[in-house]
C-alpha cells in the first residue's frame, strides 16, 4: 500500500465521495456517495440508469457494503487533519520574527486560511508553508496507518534534481 496514494486520497477529498483503503489490493478506492446510497438500499433502478464512468465503482461498492472490515478501512479523513495547529506550529519556528507577526495576525478571525496563505505568499514563505503543511500530512497518515496496523511503502520521497 502506497503512502501517497492514502496522502493524495486525503488532499483532494470532497465531501460527495467517501475514500476506502483495500487491504487486499493495496488500491485506495473512491466510491460516490449516492451510488454508495444506492448499493446499500438495493436501490437497482437508480443503478441502471447511471452513467458508464458512474457505473465502474458499482462493484467496489458492493464488496465495501458486504465487507465485515476485514477488506476495506475508511481512508484517512481531511477532518481529522487540523490545519490550524500546523499553521501555529509554522509560525512558531520562524526565525524572522517580523514575518511571524505578520503571519499570527493574519490567522485571526474569519478566512484565516486565506490570510494565512496570502500572507505567507506575501512574504515569500508559502512554499516553505507548504513543504511544512505536506510533512505534517504525511506524519498524519503514517500515524494512521501505524495505529491500525497497516503496513505502507513511503514512495514519498522526492529525488533530487539534477
Amino acid at each position: 500500500m502506497k503512502l501517497s496514494e492514502l496522502i493524495e486520497a486525503l488532499e483532494l477529498q470532497s465531501d460527495q465521495v467517501e475514500d476506502y483503503l483495500d487491504l487486499q489490493t493495496g488500491r485506495v478506492v473512491h466510491i460516490w456517495d449516492s451510488l454508495m446510497s444506492a448499493v446499500q438500499e438495493g436501490d437497482d433502478e437508480a443503478l441502471e440508469g447511471l452513467e458508464d464512468w458512474e457505473r465502474e465503482g458499482i462493484e467496489d461498492a458492493k464488496a465495501i457494503v458486504a465487507d465485515s472490515g476485514e477488506r476495506f478501512v475508511a481512508a484517512p479523513d481531511k477532518f481529522d487533519f487540523h490545519e490550524y495547529p500546523h499553521m501555529e506550529g509554522f509560525i512558531e519556528t520562524l526565525e524572522d520574527r517580523a514575518a511571524a507577526e505578520q503571519l499570527w495576525r493574519a490567522i485571526k478571525g474569519k478566512g484565516a486560511f486565506r490570510y494565512f496563505k496570502d500572507t505567507a505568499r506575501r512574504l515569500g514563505l508559502l512554499d516553505q508553508w507548504y513543504k511544512d503543511r505536506d510533512d505534517a500530512i504525511k506524519q498524519h497518515v503514517l500515524a494512521w496507518a501505524e495505529k491500525r496496523q497497516i503496513p505502507l511503502v513511503d514512495d514519498t520521497a522526492r529525488s533530487p534534481k539534477a
